[in-house]
C-alpha cells in the first residue's frame, strides 16, 4: 500500500538511499546500533530549521546511548547542504547527522510518511530502531507542529532500560507522578505469584508492583 509504514515489532524495510553524507544502507549501515530516522517536509522551512538545531544540539545525548541521527526531507543533496550551510552561518549550529535526498518521495511512500489531504509533503514522522534493525516506536506530528525531542531522547533511553531489566516504564518516567523514577515489575504469570507478588515487592496491588534499579 502506498501510505503503509512499517509496524511496531517489524523489521525496517531494507533502503539504498542517498545522504548528505554519501550513500547509506538502511537498517544494515546501522546494524548493531540504535538508529531515529527522523522526517521534514520540506528544506528552508522554519519549524523544520528549529527542529534540526534541536536534534543537534543533543546529538552528542544520543550518541552516548549508541544511537545515531539521520533526517530526511523530500529535497536534493545540493538543497540539503545549502541549507544546512545555512544553519551553521546563520544559527551557528553544525548539524552532524546524514539527511537523505528524498526528492522523488520514494523512501517517504515507503515508510508512510505522505498522507491523504497534505499533498507532497511528508507527515514529521519519527522511527526509532534498534540495534537489530526492529522499529520500536513510530511517532506522526502534521506538518504544523514541531515535535519534542526531549521525549525522542527519553523513548530511546526508556527502550534500553526496559530490554536490559525486563521492567516496563512509567508515564513520564524518569519523573512519574506516582513513582518517580522507579520501574514496572511485569505482572505475574499464575495465581501462585500472584499471592506472593506484594511480599516480595513494594507496589500498590499484585499487578502493580514496582522497583528501584
Amino acid at each position: 500500500m502506498e501510505h503503509s509504514f512499517p509496524l511496531i515489532g517489524e523489521a525496517f524495510p531494507e533502503l539504498e538511499v542517498q545522504t548528505t553524507h554519501g550513500r547509506k544502507s538502511l537498517p544494515g549501515d546501522y546494524k548493531g546500533r540504535w538508529f531515529v530516522l527522523f522526517s521534514h517536509p520540506a528544506d528552508f522551512t522554519p519549524v523544520c530549521t528549529t527542529e534540526f538545531v534541536a536534534f543537534a544540539k543533543r546529538a552528542d545525548q544520543f550518541a552516548k546511548l549508541d544511537c545515531d541521527l539521520i533526517g530526511l526531507s523530500i529535497d536534493q543533496v545540493f538543497s540539503h547542504i545549502k541549507w544546512i550551510q545555512w544553519i551553521n552561518e546563520k544559527l551557528e549550529v553544525k548539524i552532524p547527522f546524514p539527511v537523505i535526498a528524498d526528492d522523488t518521495g520514494l523512501v517517504a511512500q515507503k515508510l508512510g510518511m505522505i498522507h491523504p489531504g497534505k499533498g507532497t509533503n511528508t507527515v514529521r514522522a519519527v522511527f526509532i530502531v534498534d540495534p537489530t534493525g526492529i522499529v520500536r516506536l513510530v511517532l506522526y506530528y502534521p506538518q504544523e507542529i514541531g515535535r519534542n525531542m526531549d521525549e525522542v531522547l527519553r523513548a530511546v533511553r526508556a527502550l534500553q532500560v526496559a530490554d536490559k531489566n525486563d521492567v516496563a516504564l512509567p508515564a513520564g518516567w524518569p519523573e512519574n507522578e506516582l513513582i518517580g523514577d522507579r520501574v514496572i515489575i511485569p505482572p505475574p504469570a499464575d495465581e501462585k505469584s500472584a499471592e506472593t507478588r506484594l511480599s516480595e515487592h513494594e507496589g500498590f496491588d499484585w499487578w502493580f508492583c514496582h522497583k528501584k534499579l
